[in-house]
């Protein structure tokens, strides 16, 4: 009896011993799960505008976005929008606002009034200039405002072998001017002066657009909204005006006599402007009437 209360009270010890294990496994496998899961959502999170906000030494970039978006309200959104840019120190290049209908009925309510009723869907285009290195951060104001998110292209162009070309450049032109100075002058001398002036010229235009685009980055937004409005508009009945003026029996008969005057006038200055032809035919019809009465009287005479 006692080795059997001995065994059981082991058994019971092993058996609690292995929950604990089982249980301490199952708690530390959750808040593993929860951890990664914490850094995955941090780092999606991050990721949104990782581009926009991306720093490496010695290297230039040229940020670009495009952002293809649906709000709740495409007019609100684009205040909000336009306000974030400002507080920013960017600005707005181009807003194209429009209500595409996609369907209108009318429907008389008396013999004046009717409803338009018109289901129309509206959207905005817009590009704005926004400080480079505030990029990012005006992407996540314009993302608070989305109710889904259909496309976002967030680029950076290396460009800094082009800033050192363009410095290249700029040494080589400031060297050509120079080798320049030192010819005799004459005709091609000055042709060359003019080439090389018109090339510097360009280049720093080139360089002054590269410097814009390096301090202000470029956004394409679209925007609209993805339930259809609907607008009841008041208008005037024109189906019951139009029967009222489609016929006036009196104005009509007036309008015939007139036509038909004037159609009688078209009648004779038309024969008048054929007046040779009616002379000619005139003519033929009395030498061939003339002609048959000496044949019809010399018949008459074999008769007899």
């Amino acid at each position: 009896m006692k080795n059997f209360v001995s065994k059981t009270i082991l058994g019971s010890a092993i058996l609690i011993s292995i929950f604990s294990c089982n249980k301490q496994e199952t708690v530390g496998n959750s808040t593993i799960e929860k951890n990664v899961s914490e850094d995955y959502t941090a780092s999606v999170s991050d990721s949104i505008s990782s581009v926009a906000t991306m720093k490496v030494k010695d290297k230039e970039f040229i940020k670009t976005a495009d952002v293809n978006m649906e709000v709740q309200d495409v007019y609100d959104a684009t205040i909000s929008i336009e306000k974030s840019l400002k507080d920013l120190g960017g600005f707005v290049t181009s807003s194209r606002l429009n209500s595409q209908t996609i369907s209108e009925e009318t429907f008389n309510t008396s013999n004046e009034n009717a409803i338009l009723v018109r289901k129309f869907q509206t959207e905005n285009t817009m590009q704005v200039r926004v400080p480079s290195e505030k990029l990012g951060e005006f992407l996540n104001l314009i993302n608070n405002k989305k109710v889904f998110l259909n496309s976002r292209v967030i680029l950076a162009e290396d460009v800094t072998s082009n800033i050192k070309l363009a410095k290249l450049e700029e040494k080589r032109n400031a060297k050509t001017a120079e080798n320049i100075d030192k010819l005799k002058t004459n005709t091609d001398k000055v042709s060359m002066i003019d080439d090389n002036l018109s090339e510097g010229n360009l280049q720093k235009i080139s360089t002054y657009e590269m410097s814009d685009h390096l301090k202000y980055s470029t956004v394409d937004i679209f925007i609209k909204e993805p339930k259809l409005r609907i607008a009841e508009i008041a208008v005037t009945n024109t189906g019951n005006i139009d029967n009222k003026y489609k016929f006036n029996f009196f104005y009509d008969v007036k309008n015939a006599f007139v036509e038909g005057f004037y159609l009688i006038q078209r009648l004779i200055v038309g024969l008048v402007s054929i007046w040779p032809i009616l002379v000619i035919a005139s003519l033929i019809f009395y030498f061939l009437r003339k002609r048959k009465k000496p044949m019809n009287f010399e018949k008459e005479h074999v008769d007899e």
